[in-house]
């Protein structure tokens, strides 16, 4: 039995495993081996483009599907930049807790952790002009209600220097702090809101 596979089939697979991510809110392991593949049928297709000058129905299918695969190329990469984009807001903007992840680490390319790491620099860039007034990294979904919350700690963080001085925050003890000193800790998963 020989394997047969029409054009486009590569960028088909792609695209349903960016909607199998989607479908399963996971982040799967970048496909590294499936994109050098379209990216060589595309220089295939472009090849034979160029070789032949006539236009015939064969060259019309060529154009195409090299458009087709580009576009189902940037669906996929636009995909996983948007998921990632999620995670480092769901993570409160701390980039050394998403990396320091050897499980979501191990899913990622060397141009995503690059992109991870350009993007944290430019909202740090940009959050620095007015970080005195308002922390972008801080939860919108829900409000708070109160200037103060009570923490319980939940993994040993060190010390943290507050608005109102240093506090060491160990496992297992709690505290009465500013939302807005602790928010970040919340976000990473450090401190627990009782």
């Amino acid at each position: 039995m020989t394997d047969t596979r029409q054009f486009g089939d590569l960028a088909t697979q792609l695209i349903v495993e960016s909607r199998r991510s989607t479908l399963t809110d996971t982040l799967l392991k970048y496909n590294d081996n499936l994109v050098r593949s379209i990216i060589r049928e595309q220089r295939d297709l472009e090849k034979m483009t160029e070789s032949n000058q006539n236009v015939t129905p064969a060259m019309l299918i060529y154009q195409t599907t090299i458009v087709r695969n580009k576009r189902c190329l940037l669906a996929y990469h636009k995909h996983r930049m948007d998921r990632l984009r999620d995670m480092y807001w769901a993570a409160g903007g701390a980039l050394p807790h998403i990396l320091s992840n050897q499980d979501i680490r191990s899913k990622l390319s060397p141009h995503e952790v690059d992109f991870l790491r350009q993007y944290s620099t430019s909202v740090m860039d940009y959050r620095a002009g007015f970080s005195n007034e308002l922390d972008i990294t801080a939860s919108i979904t829900h409000p708070p209600k109160d200037l103060h919350v009570l923490v319980h700690v939940i993994r040993d963080c060190g010390i943290i220097q507050t608005e109102l001085g240093t506090i060491d925050f160990q496992k297992g003890q709690r505290f009465m702090v500013r939302r807005a000193d602790i928010e970040h800790l919340i976000v990473q998963g450090y401190l627990e809101e009782v």
